[in-house]
């Protein structure tokens, strides 16, 4: 692993200084956390210059709801959906990052422009997706991942999460390897929220750090999901709908960026851009004012370099909008 603070860099992306934060346009009509709001192509767009504005620093597009029980979209409407997006968010200068678990829609992604491909099954779910990401050479994150959720996949059981999961992504990560992908253009998720109860995901977040052990950058993706509802329920145990989980997200990033996450993936930038602009600013002093990066005063996004021209022109908005 390329080390830069200890969280890595991916070949073929930008070299943040700092955990990188992603931001989520999600078009599909049933997300669990804002399905239908960026349905459209041209407000999906919007939306994801809005995020870059607010300071993330790549956008993940999606088409497909990973929630439990969601049914399966077709292959072709998952293209109509994503690869517009895709294409108008690449046309901007927005390092793109496209989510899903098909083959053929990350080749045509990949060929809009695309960056990375986050494939929450890691290359399981379809058989053609490893060979298709190792011809192209585009960086590839691995996720933990158990199977749908349906059934008896929505929760898992473990003796030892963090064991377990670790041993399940190091497996994951050498078939990827053997499939051709180059080492440093892997990233690894441990899952949160897939085939894990809230103790889970809590117990995978204390040991972030033992993820560093598999040797390649991790990506954190906690952004108001279950846990963090059943971390916040009220005296009767209510846990707040998925849009009021955004201060707790926050929090989570900057304990994330803390542990050497490579980045962080959410639905509301602004404040996640805050908190791991932050965590930087600790750390660099930390190590001494004089260490490269430690930058209190600099913005949460990339360089100006590359940092889209967009992004300076679109004033500063709050963004609303898992898997």
């Amino acid at each position: 692993m390329s080390n830069h603070s200890g969280r890595g860099q991916v070949a073929g992306l930008p070299a943040w200084d700092r955990c990188a934060v992603m931001g989520v346009v999600n078009v599909t009509p049933d997300s669990f956390s804002d399905g239908g709001r960026w349905f459209d192509t041209t407000i999906a767009v919007k939306h994801g210059l809005d995020l870059v504005a607010e300071g993330a620093d790549l956008v993940d597009v999606g088409g497909e709801s990973t929630r439990p029980g969601a049914t399966r979209v077709d292959e072709d409407e998952e293209l109509r959906r994503v690869i517009p997006v895709v294409r108008g968010l690449a046309a901007e200068g927005v390092v793109v990052s496209v989510d899903t678990m098909r083959a053929r829609v990350a080749q045509q992604a990949l060929a809009a422009g695309a960056a990375l491909v986050n494939d929450v099954s890691g290359g399981l779910a379809d058989p053609d997706m490893i060979p298709v990401v190792a011809e192209s050479g585009a960086p590839f994150v691995v996720m933990h991942w158990r199977g749908f959720l349906e059934g008896g996949n929505v929760r898992g059981v473990y003796d030892d999460v963090v064991a377990e999961v670790l041993d399940e992504l190091h497996a994951r990560v050498d078939a990827v390897l053997a499939g051709g992908i180059s080492p440093d253009r892997i990233v690894v998720d441990p899952g949160l929220g897939f085939s894990k109860d809230s103790g889970h995901d809590l117990t995978l977040l204390a040991h972030l750090d033992r993820l560093h052990a598999l040797g390649h950058p991790v990506l954190v993706a906690a952004s108001r999901k279950r846990f963090l509802g059943r971390v916040l329920a009220g005296p009767e145990g209510a846990p707040p709908p998925a849009r009021e989980r955004d201060a707790a997200t926050a929090a989570v990033s900057a304990l994330a960026a803390h542990a050497g996450a490579w980045a962080v993936r959410v639905h509301e930038v602004r404040a996640t851009a805050d908190a791991v602009r932050v965590a930087r600013a600790i750390e660099g002093a930390r190590t001494g004012p004089d260490t490269p990066g430690a930058h209190a005063s600099q913005p949460a996004h990339a360089s100006p370099a590359s940092q889209p021209a967009h992004a300076s022109q679109n004033p500063p908005r709050r963004a609303e909008g898992a898997r």
